[in-house]
């Protein structure tokens, strides 16, 4: 075997391996960008002029209405504040969930919003994560 197709197979095994052997923390990461996107880069993402209602170090909190309808955006410095806000949030509407964010309306708005935003759209109960189609 020559030289280069060594460093070509020797470069496979070692990511390879790298792959494996990381406990599916490089998937964490590729799911979980290093810096979160805050309240201002969300509603751009969607178009709307957000009206800041909560401005904490922990969370931040936006109304928003655009021609899909009326949500709230709401974004977190942690996971932990993150899923202790999920914990209390109102159980009648379903959440659009992403990493360190959340918007909250109607099933028909966050549909539209999921569309431009993505994350993952949970009824009633964060716990259970249900993703609908």
């Amino acid at each position: 075997m020559t030289t280069f197709p060594r460093l070509v197979v020797c470069v496979m095994a070692v990511g390879l391996g790298a792959a494996c052997s990381s406990g599916g923390t490089r998937l964490a990461a590729v799911q979980n960008p290093a810096k979160p996107l805050s309240v201002e880069q969300l509603a751009a993402k969607v178009g709307c002029a957000p009206r800041i209602q909560v401005n904490a170090t922990d969370m931040r909190q936006a109304y928003c209405k655009t021609v899909d309808g009326e949500f709230f955006l709401t974004t977190f410095t942690t996971q932990a504040g993150k899923d202790a806000w999920m914990d209390t949030a109102p159980e009648y509407n379903p959440h659009l969930v992403g990493y360190l964010w959340t918007a909250l309306s109607s099933r028909q708005v966050l549909e539209l919003l999921k569309e431009r935003l993505g994350g993952d759209l949970h009824l009633k109960d964060h716990r259970t994560m249900k993703t609908i189609n």
